[in-house]
């Protein structure tokens, strides 16, 4: 009799490997998140380059006679007009004004005959100086203060600090930037005669601009971010992470921290876009050489050209802050970034 012989497998059949997913369909989605918030940042370029040539030429009067003066002869005015392309159609002038900016040149100042690109060129470096620091400053104020005031103030604890804490950021960010500016001047310089005066002239001349910019704003990221790190702090995922006795420092760091960064990017951006503005407020308090005492200029003198270029160049820099904190915000949460592709 013949006997059927069963063979039977060693083990389990090895399934068969799955593709890994190719390098440029996993790069696909970033290109199309950065196209997509560099063509955001086109349109809104074109419409700022748009609102500025028409905000010049809805001024009621002619331009070059208010900057010239009524001495002016009628030939300096036309000679003047024509020398800025003002005596052409408006179609033709946009055109040209916009050609311009694509090519870096922004016209030429009415009072000094000076290219406004040359003016902003030596000023808007000083306008960095005051920006950048105060910007670092207020993060790393910011961050800290509200996540420690929301860890001693989580679940109805601390209510002095609580207390303290709300009055006080309330106080200094109802306060606008050029009071606080002209506070400090009055306290520090005309009663201490702790700093100089104004203008740039040294380390020191720093401390009283940059901390005028910083107050306001630093105060009312913190009460963001403190909301924001008290959500985080109640979550199921901090909760187990504080159960397997981590570190505080590794606790709030690695779980804390990114998790409550995405809100308070978005809310911050909006905040630190506003530090722009309050520089050119800020400038002119101390007498800063920047982008704000030659606005402030400008619009004495009826300088047109001059303040269309300043407002072009402060408000593409919001624009392109923005997009950086969308990219960010692109960084640390894939979430967003699939969000603005839909």
């Amino acid at each position: 009799m013949t006997t059927a012989t069963t063979l039977e497998p060693a083990g389990p059949l090895p399934s068969p490997a799955l593709p890994a997913e190719p390098t440029a369909s996993r790069a696909r989605p970033w290109i199309r998140f950065v196209a997509s918030r560099l063509l955001r940042l086109v349109v809104s370029l074109l419409v700022l380059v748009t609102a500025t040539f028409v905000m010049v030429h809805l001024v009621p009067g002619d331009p070059v006679q208010a900057a010239l003066g009524e001495q002016a002869t009628p030939q300096l005015v036309e000679l003047r007009r024509h020398e800025l392309g003002l005596d052409q159609p408006l179609p033709a002038q946009y055109v040209h004004y916009l050609r311009g900016v694509v090519t870096g040149d922004l016209g030429r100042s009415i009072v000094t005959e000076a290219p406004v690109g040359d003016l902003l060129g030596t000023r808007f470096p000083n306008t960095l100086r005051l920006a950048v620091p105060a910007f670092v400053l207020v993060i790393l104020i910011a961050l800290p203060v509200g996540l420690l005031t929301a860890v001693r103030t989580r679940g109805g604890r601390g209510r002095v600090t609580r207390g303290v804490f709300v009055n006080v950021t309330g106080l200094f960010n109802s306060v606008p930037d050029y009071v606080m500016a002209t506070v400090l001047s009055v306290v520090f310089v005309v009663g201490l005669k702790l700093f100089p005066a104004a203008g740039l002239t040294g380390p020191r001349s720093y401390v009283l601009p940059v901390a005028a910019l910083v107050v306001g704003p630093a105060a009312s990221l913190s009460r963001i971010v403190r909301v924001e790190a008290l959500k985080v702090l109640d979550t199921e995922y901090v909760r187990a992470a504080k159960s397997r006795r981590l570190p505080r420092r590794l606790l709030y760091l690695r779980h804390v921290l990114p998790n409550m960064m995405t809100a308070s990017l978005t809310f911050g951006a909006m905040i630190l876009s506003g530090l722009v503005a309050g520089t050119v407020l800020v400038e002119n308090v101390f007498g800063w050489p920047g982008v704000g005492t030659v606005i402030s200029q400008a619009v004495i003198q009826k300088d047109f050209p001059l303040v269309q270029g300043v407002l072009l160049v402060l408000g593409a820099a919001v624009l392109l802050l923005n997009m950086v904190v969308d990219v960010l915000l692109g960084v640390l949460d894939p979430r967003s970034r699939l969000g603005a592709l839909r």
